[in-house]
This record gives C-alpha cells, structure tokens and sequence, in this order.
C-alpha cells in the first residue's frame, strides 16, 4: 500500500509554469507506475500524464504534450508534473495516482492523493 500526498499548487497567471509533486510513503514506490490527473468544477476526471515504474515509458494526454513533463525520482519517493505555458483552461484540482501498470484511465489507480488546486488566471 502506498500514500500519496501532493503539492504546488496555486494561482498562476496565463502562460506562467507550476511544478507539482506528489511524495509517496511507504518503500515500495519504486515498482508502482504513476499517473498524474485533473478535475474541473462541473467536469469529469481526466488523464494528464503517467510514467512507468522506472520511467522508461512516459504518456500524455493530447492536450498537453509539449506543455507538460512528467518524471520521477524513486531515491526520493516522488513524482513531479512540469507545467508551461498554462492557460486558464488548465485550472482544475490536480491529483496523483498509483497502480502497478501504467495506465490512461482513472479507473485503473488503486491509490490516490488528496489533490492539490491549480487556478491560471487570464
């Protein structure tokens, strides 16, 4: 089992950049895939990112290839989201997850953090 807690988040203006994290307890981090995901007020979960346990294999939602990076530091028990050139559309509460496969739908995470809000101001 694994615990999983984020942070970052905040208001940013239109084209600024956030860097999330999300730190894990327990000392299995390492072989648990990652996935990063979003929830607009009024909108459904959606995908943003998620790596593989040993970030070999990395994927994006469409929206956000080229803006958003996702990697991870498992000597630190922590996964981060690099955020540029964000657009008030991006606003959203921001949550990770674990599973042990890599996976693009919400469904498929066993474990989730708490979440952390992302406002982008225009």
């Amino acid at each position: 089992q694994v615990q999983l807690v984020e942070s970052g988040g905040g208001l940013v203006q239109a084209g600024g950049s956030l860097r999330l994290s999300c730190s894990a307890s327990g000392r299995t981090f390492s072989r648990y895939a990652m996935g990063w995901f979003r929830q607009a007020p009024m909108k459904e979960r959606e995908f943003v990112a998620a790596i593989s346990w040993n970030s070999g294999i990395t994927k994006y939602a469409d929206s956000m290839k080229g803006r958003f990076t996702i990697f991870r530091d498992n000597a630190k028990n922590t996964v981060y989201l690099q955020m540029n050139s964000l657009k008030p559309e991006d606003t959203a509460v921001y949550y990770c997850a674990a599973n042990d496969y890599l996976r693009t739908m919400s469904a498929s995470y066993d474990y989730w953090g708490q979440g952390t809000q992302v406002t982008v101001s225009s």
